[in-house]
């Protein structure tokens, strides 16, 4: 038992005033067969919230109780406690004063903990008391993410390899000692913790920079300063586990790794790219099964769902959805798929890479490598009796007249194109070499979105609009009835970002006739978003700004996204 003795345990339970008798009596008995610490015991048992037990606890033994989040360390009283003991004993320095270091804990009656860290820190120690979670996010920003993992290769020979000599066989030799592979895989595995789609590892000249993309947005994440040492191998790790050759350092690659967090299959694409410091390495995360939204949860005004329910359950026709990478489209597209999903419709995918997997529909893998290509597919899927249709993305002029005989021959088409708008996509179509009057006749409409961040409902506080700037951005000054908007603050449920999450904003275009006579006549994108306006249409950052007044995101969020649709 690593508690305190159960005389002394007993008096102090009772001494704090949370616990019933019989519930001191469980307590005990519960310490007495457990390997858990006391504090460990009262939380997973529901007995007290952590904080409050600590806090109880810390009037008891007159120790004091902080909260390590807004606890700035300096470096110096860091490193008077070796990682080994902080990870070990899941301890974090910080403060030394008249030569005493204090060290925060969540466990004080472990027996020997004291004497442990005075003898791994060289000098007197002192306990002061913090919640287990603010002690776990100090270790991972100051001393950064697989900072134990990292402390044991330092102290591991067998790690010093150059780069210019690193071979597959060094490899497989760092893989059994499991170092390596046990940091990537923290690395990995932190990603995946904060939602991340996108991991970055960026050699510098005097660091390996880890980054992840969060909400649409980088974020570096903390790493030990001394990781640029184990690059080399790090690199050529993620290398063996993509199936790369480690030996080519001169060109880009392209591979995929498939692994399995915490009961999911996650499909990761990796990406090199030699730079002056070394290899650049991109993963791209992609979970393959998950929750599908609905078209009812895309965020969609009750007009624009209107359109999109009448559009996806036509017959035939073309639906597109525009947007630069990464604003969404391939979400939206799953979730009109989710839609017409149906036991009576026969639906083909071809994609490039399957972001998802879903139940009850036909999904191919496009291998331009093999000269699968979204042309040969697409019209493979001809011959096989569809109903629907979705085609990842529309790249060439072979692609998009296939797409576009594929519906006026019956079939319901879905697919993207990488435009700033929705209008956009018809000059794009005929700048293809595809006939205005077949793009007049196929599409039916164009989606264009974004992604904005949604503000933490949990934190975001009221703001006094300036009025004289928005009314610069064009804001519908008319609807800010109150003058008061939302402006992010800072919780633990948002780590600190003011941000929860992403959403949509959209702007749907209805083929109507006047449209259509604009595209045959070749009429500028401006003509058309003119036209659509004119008949209703409301624009990205018009919806945009509808979610500013909804409390959903900030003005400088629908900026950021929308600059150049003015």
């Amino acid at each position: 038992m690593p508690n305190a003795n159960t005389e002394y345990l007993s008096g102090l339970l009772e001494r704090m005033e949370l616990f019933t008798p019989a519930q001191v009596v469980e307590l005990i008995e519960a310490a007495r067969s457990s390997d858990m610490g006391i504090t460990e015991i009262v939380a997973a048992e529901g007995y007290a919230p952590e904080e409050a037990f600590l806090e109880k606890l810390a009037e008891v033994l007159r120790l004091p109780y902080l909260r390590l989040n807004t606890q700035e360390i300096d470096q110096e009283v860091l490193d008077r406690l070796p990682t080994k003991a902080v990870f070990q004993y899941q301890v974090i320095p910080f403060e030394f004063e008249n030569g005493t270091l204090q060290v925060a804990t969540n466990d004080p009656l472990n027996a020997g903990l004291v004497d442990s860290l005075r003898l791994a820190a060289g000098g007197r120690v002192k306990l002061a008391l913090s919640p287990s979670t603010d002690i776990a996010k100090a270790a991972k920003k100051f001393y950064g993410v697989g900072a134990e993992t990292v402390d044991r290769m330092m102290q591991d020979d067998r790690f010093e390899v150059a780069e210019e000599t690193l071979t597959k066989v060094d490899v497989t030799e760092l893989d059994q000692e499991a170092s390596i592979v046990k940091f990537v895989n923290q690395i990995i595995w932190e990603a995946v913790q904060q939602g991340s789609t996108d991991i970055h590892f960026e050699p510098m000249e005097d660091q390996l920079r880890i980054r992840y993309r969060v909400d649409g947005v980088l974020h570096q994440t903390p790493v030990p300063a001394r990781l640029i040492r184990f690059q080399a191998a790090i690199i050529s790790r993620i290398k063996v586990m993509a199936n790369l050759d480690i030996a080519e350092k001169r060109l880009p690659m392209d591979g995929r790794i498939g692994l399995r967090v915490q009961g999911e299959d996650i499909d990761i694409r990796v990406s090199t790219m030699p730079t002056v410091y070394g290899e650049s390495v991109s993963l791209r995360l992609l979970q393959r099964k998950g929750e599908f939204i609905d078209l009812e949860d895309l965020g969609m005004t009750p007009r624009d769902k209107g359109l999109m329910e009448k559009m996806i359950h036509r017959p035939n026709g073309i639906i597109l959805v525009t947007g630069p990478t990464g604003s969404g489209k391939s979400t939206s597209l799953y979730a009109f798929l989710h839609e017409v999903n149906k036991i009576d419709r026969r639906i083909l995918t071809a994609e490039e890479p399957i972001e998802y997997e879903m139940g009850g529909i036909n999904q191919v893998l496009v291998r331009p490598d093999i000269g699968l290509s979204f042309a040969r597919t697409l019209r493979s899927f001809l011959r096989q009796d569809p109903d629907i249709i979705m085609v990842g993305e529309i790249r060439d002029a072979e692609t998009a007249e296939i797409a576009i005989q594929a519906s006026l021959t019956g079939h319901l088409v879905f697919s993207t194109l990488h435009t700033n708008d929705s209008a956009g996509s018809f000059t794009r179509l005929l700048d293809m070499g595809v006939e205005p009057f077949l793009v007049a006749s196929a599409v039916t409409g164009v989606v264009a979105q974004r992604l904005v961040r949604r503000l933490c409902p949990d934190c975001r506080k009221v703001h006094v609009a300036d009025r004289a700037r928005l009314e610069r951005l064009g804001f519908p000054m008319e609807k800010l009835s109150t003058g008061i908007i939302y402006e992010p603050s800072t919780c633990e449920a948002c780590r600190m970002t003011g941000f929860r999450g992403r959403g949509g904003i959209f702007e749907v275009l209805h083929v109507t006739e006047g449209i259509e006579a604009l595209v045959v006549a070749r009429s500028s994108a401006h003509d058309i978003k003119a036209k659509s306006i004119e008949q209703g249409m409301v624009t990205l950052r018009d919806d945009g700004w509808q979610k500013v007044l909804n409390g959903f995101t900030t003005i400088e969020e629908v900026l950021r996204v929308t600059e150049e649709n003015q």
